[in-house]
């Protein structure tokens, strides 16, 4: 779950709300400095679904008895956070073999590039048999989309990286605008057409609505991206009523304009 501060409370986003909002960027991604991906289908839904592991939690999200409101994904205990992705991949599945791969790289990307986990002797023993799972499970996956004539020119390193890179940038984009961060963000390790670049954002006179990029990685003009929140406007000390509260009709539409400089 994301959070999101506002005037009136806490907006808690979902971890698909936010995946959907990657698989937006996708559809909308491209141009002549950022070149196209392959295939370009399997990789929205990817970017989509990047986040599918969380749809039994996202059910029934647990509290965070120091802030008295949902765990935010960065603090679920590690134990907690491997169960969500281990289970990810079977999740995955049906919507085919491609898209689980990407899923997955997601998954263990994310323990590969963020190491507080190494700080722990048990968090370290919990992530590495999760990572050594894993990548089996995506070399068994690789073998079997390599006999596949489809999928053939898809498989091969230098896609797998580029295309995995593509879709943690949409999720770290994602994450900076659903979760509206203040001040000048900056993504960086974006493809693009022949190498690689960092991408700006930045508040349009303070408006937490729209957002500057540069450079500008998209084919239109302008994105505008909808999506969904929920109002908490208290804290709580009871499991039970917390989820109670992101039940009742406290719905928020969000938008978001993206504009060239």
């Amino acid at each position: 779950m994301l959070h999101r501060l506002s005037k009136e409370g806490l907006i808690c986003i979902t971890q698909p709300n936010h995946a959907w909002v990657s698989g937006e960027l996708a559809r909308a991604w491209g141009n002549e400095q950022f070149g196209q991906f392959l295939p370009p289908k399997e990789l929205c839904l990817a970017a989509e679904q990047h986040d599918i592991g969380w749809l039994l939690w996202e059910q029934a999200p647990t509290l965070n008895p120091e802030t008295g409101y949902p765990y935010r994904f960065t603090e679920l205990p590690t134990q907690v956070h491997i169960d969500i992705w281990t289970g990810a991949k079977q999740l995955a599945m049906p919507w085919g073999r491609y898209v689980t791969l990407f899923v997955s790289l997601h998954g263990t990307g994310l323990y590969e590039r963020y190491r507080s986990w190494q700080k722990n002797p048990e968090s370290s023993r919990i992530v590495q048999d999760f990572l050594n799972s894993e990548y089996a499970f995506q070399e068994q996956l690789i073998a079997t989309l390599k006999n596949d004539p489809h999928y053939v020119p898809y498989v091969t390193p230098e896609v797998i990286k580029r295309n995995q890179k593509l879709v943690a940038t949409w999720d770290a984009l994602s994450l900076i605008l659903c979760q509206n961060v203040s001040g000048e963000q900056q993504v960086e390790q974006v493809p693009t057409a022949d190498g690689e670049t960092v991408l700006g954002l930045t508040h349009v006179n303070d408006d937490p609505h729209q957002i500057i990029l540069s450079p500008w990685p998209f084919q239109e003009s302008e994105v505008r991206l909808v999506y969904e929140g929920r109002l908490l406007r208290e804290t709580f000390t009871d499991e039970m009523a917390m989820r109670e509260a992101l039940r009742r009709d406290q719905g928020l539409t969000l938008t978001t304009i993206l504009t060239p400089e």
